[in-house]
């Protein structure tokens, strides 16, 4: 008898290695090695569900009907990164699953947020979005150093020609065979109009232009646009003049003029709408770690330029109409 409680004792010792912690709270279930990082982790996704719903769409989402499975894999020197899948199904999205890693501070302030953002569109729309406009949002809520990353990147794509017309990112549904440059550019066409009228704008911009896939009409009635190639001069100006702080709040639609966002810029010459990008001159580049100091961001590891470089992202495609698997990996 004696041995046989032994042997249960260290079977039960065997699966709680194997299965580590678990941690529940109302919208997620964490399973990770470690019973603190789970509940840091629980308690974080939370917060960052609250907090982001009501950037994004100003309430609260209410509680998943079924909660979230999330797998942490904890360590200093993992890549950050992740997957997220759920379904859409008749106007409904469930089966949450999320598995993602890095070191437990990165996990915190750029997995997570960037994880939840999809969750959060996702419920809010019901539908895939084009891939530029839901991987810019994701991106633009992580730490300053990640998104540094991806400016530095965007700069050597549109220098290479690796760029990618607005014209065809704008409807892209599914992720191309070269995505790294629709991350990098996914994320800056994101910020650049996030910074003109503020997230909830943001996400009436997406909603118009699903509706019928009318996103010439949706530029101009929420940010003043004419036509992709007047927003793919301005954006490309501002990527060239190194990024620089907007911080403008754009008026309501029927109170701007089309052309309002164009006044005292020096635009290069107009292109032709389905111009693949490039910039030839010496563009600034962001800082390569801005934010270092501050807390909760700081910059992970010293990795070579060129390897930050193929640790950024390795996304996956849609798999079924009906299904959404989001991965991204640094």
């Amino acid at each position: 008898m004696e041995a046989l409680r032994y042997r249960a004792i260290g079977i039960a010792l065997v699966a709680a290695a194997l299965t580590g912690a678990s941690y529940r709270t109302a919208n997620f279930v964490v399973q990770t090695a470690d019973p603190r990082h789970a509940e840091l982790f629980g308690n974080a996704a939370e917060h960052w569900r609250k907090e982001l719903a009501r950037q994004w769409l100003g309430e609260e989402l209410p509680t998943w009907y079924q909660p979230c499975l999330m797998t942490v894999q904890v360590g200093p020197h993992l890549g950050a990164g992740g997957a997220t899948s759920f379904v859409f199904d008749r106007g409904e999205v469930f089966g949450w699953r999320m598995q993602i890693q890095g070191s437990a501070e990165r996990v915190v302030d750029s997995v997570l947020p960037h994880e939840i953002t999809h969750m959060i569109f996702a419920s809010y729309f019901r539908a895939p979005l084009p891939r530029w406009a839901d991987e810019g949002a994701a991106t633009s809520v992580e730490c300053p150093s990640e998104r540094a990353k991806h400016r530095q990147m965007l700069v050597q794509f549109l220098r290479t020609g690796r760029g990618i017309a607005l014209s065809d990112m704008l409807r892209m549904t599914e992720y191309p065979a070269d995505v790294m440059p629709l991350y990098a550019q996914g994320y800056a066409l994101a910020d650049y109009l996030i910074q003109q009228g503020g997230r909830r704008r943001y996400v009436d911009f997406l909603s118009d232009g699903m509706r019928n896939q009318q996103w010439v009409a949706a530029l101009a009635k929420w940010y003043g646009v004419k036509d992709l190639a007047a927003l793919q001069n301005q954006w490309l100006a501002w990527v060239a003049a190194g990024f620089p702080s907007l911080e403008t709040s754009a008026p309501a639609p029927e109170e701007r003029g089309p052309n309002q966002l164009a006044q005292g810029d020096r635009r290069p010459r107009r292109p032709a709408p389905n111009l693949v990008l490039h910039i030839t001159g010496a563009a600034p580049l962001p800082p390569q770690n801005p934010g270092a100091g501050r807390a909760g961001c700081t910059p992970q590891g010293a990795a070579s330029e060129e390897t930050r470089t193929w640790q950024l992202a390795h996304p996956q495609p849609i798999e079924r109409p009906r299904s959404a698997v989001l991965s991204w990996a640094r």
